[in-house]
Order: structure tokens, then sequence, then C-alpha cells
């Protein structure tokens, strides 16, 4: 049996529409953890439970600047989500025939 452990927390990053909005910022650049409060209107508790989420999965980079922490999107992490559903849902020969009758 295949282990999806990793698929799950790589695609639980984009099942949030406050996480897509994240994304969304970050697209153009590294971000200040203040930048994001501020833009989404939420708490720094409410921000820091998406980062986490977010960094776990492998999408987003996180560093430590002073108090603050700056994320920015992970190449890499967005490489292997591609790869990941691809092989997730490329056809392919059928392994279990019916036996239904």
């Amino acid at each position: 049996m295949t282990d999806f452990s990793k698929d799950t927390q790589v695609f639980k990053a984009f099942c949030d529409v406050k996480r897509l909005l994240i994304l969304d910022y970050l697209k153009s650049g590294e971000k200040c953890a203040c930048v994001l409060i501020e833009k989404m209107g939420i708490g720094q508790s409410a921000l820091s439970y998406h980062m986490k989420i977010l960094c776990d999965s492998g999408i987003v980079n996180a560093r430590q600047e002073g108090k603050w922490t700056h994320y920015s999107l992970s190449k890499k992490g967005r490489d292997h989500a591609l790869k990941r559903l691809a092989e997730l849902t490329l056809p392919r020969e059928e392994e279990f025939a019916c036996n239904c009758e």
C-alpha cells in the first residue's frame, strides 16, 4: 500500500481560501508576516496557523529577521506538488478486475 501522508500535507495547503490568498500575495515576492496580517485583516495567531500548514507542505519557505518572519514561495515545493499531482492523476493499466456477476 502506498503511503500518501506527505501528499496530504502538500494538498492540504491548497484547501483553504485564506491559504490560497496567501499564495497569491507571495507570487509577487517575499512578504513579512506584518504585511500579510495587514493585507488579510487577520490576527497573528490565525496567520501562524496557516503559515505552519504552508511551510510544513514545503510550498512556502520561512526565514526569521528580528522578531518578524518573512515568507516566500518555494520553487522546489511547487515542483514537487506539480509532480505528485501528475503522478496521482496519470491513467494506468487497470490493476483490479471486477469480480461481480
